[in-house]
């Protein structure tokens, strides 16, 4: 049996127990607020006894599996987009406390946010001619402690470091090699490999499933972190806000062009 729910920037379809959750927003898949609720939506609805793994994916022979956020979102007043409240922290933490296991299936390149997205699944499955770029220096946008926390909990420090220093691009093959992708396929296997992966979650008992997530969450989450600390570091990113790097940094994305920083 299939039950399909349509959204207008996101689809939802569930076949033997696999939620297929599609972002259709093309061309860029940009994280929207609206798109980010219809996810948030999507992801909301599936859920078990009818669910028992959930898939994240793009269309089909997509280029970008997503752009990250919408530029054109970003406040232009210093306000910090990314507080606890903001639509992309919420989905996160939706993704990371959903009761089944959640596979991001990568077909295209990730940039910004979306990397997080997909870092935040518990499996990932990645094209192998896919591409992931960590963009918020690029921008002038600093990102936030929750959000870097999520993306150490599956990369390695130096990594992270040279995909946030540099904001390069790093291969699907770089990525799986170091052990945050779980898998790297050929464009053609992709759907095939992470049918199998779902099909063996399925398989598994539900409740087990469910409990072990749940464990893993409070474990990877428990990093102590003084109040002086915290205060200090969010001094910091208000000033990269109230900053005319980051009123630079967004200038330059709507004007297509490199952004010249200076640093103040």
């Amino acid at each position: 049996m299939v039950a399909e729910e349509q959204n207008p920037l996101v689809r939802c379809e569930v076949a033997n127990q696999v939620a297929w959750i599609t972002l259709d927003s093309p061309p860029v898949n940009a994280l929207s607020i609206h798109l980010i609720d219809d996810l948030a939506e999507a992801l909301h609805s599936a859920q078990p006894p009818e669910v028992r793994a959930v898939v994240i994916r793009a269309v089909p022979g997509s280029t970008v599996f997503s752009a990250g956020h919408d530029v054109r979102e970003l406040p232009v007043n210093g306000r910090d987009p990314l507080t606890y409240n903001d639509p992309l922290r919420k989905v996160i933490r939706q993704i990371e406390a959903h009761p089944c296991p959640v596979v991001a299936m990568v077909e295209g390149s990730v940039w910004g946010g979306a990397c997080e997205v997909v870092f935040s699944c518990d499996l990932v499955v990645s094209s192998s001619e896919s591409t992931f770029a960590l963009t918020p220096s690029r921008l002038g946008v600093p990102y936030n402690m929750s959000g870097i926390l999520n993306i150490l909990k599956v990369a390695d420090m130096h990594l992270v470091k040279e995909m946030l220093f540099t904001a390069r691009s790093v291969s699907a093959a770089h990525l799986g090699r170091s052990g945050v992708i779980n898998s790297v396929v050929p464009p053609a296997e992709l759907g095939d490999v992470v049918a199998s992966m779902t099909a063996s979650i399925v398989a598994t008992s539900p409740l087990v499933n469910r409990i072990l997530k749940e464990e893993l969450r409070v474990l990877s989450n428990a990093h102590p972190l003084t109040p002086e600390a915290y205060e200090r570091i969010q001094a910091l990113r208000r000033e990269a806000y109230d900053s005319d790097d980051y009123q630079e940094g967004i200038q330059a994305f709507k004007e297509k062009r490199p952004p010249v920083f200076r640093g103040s």
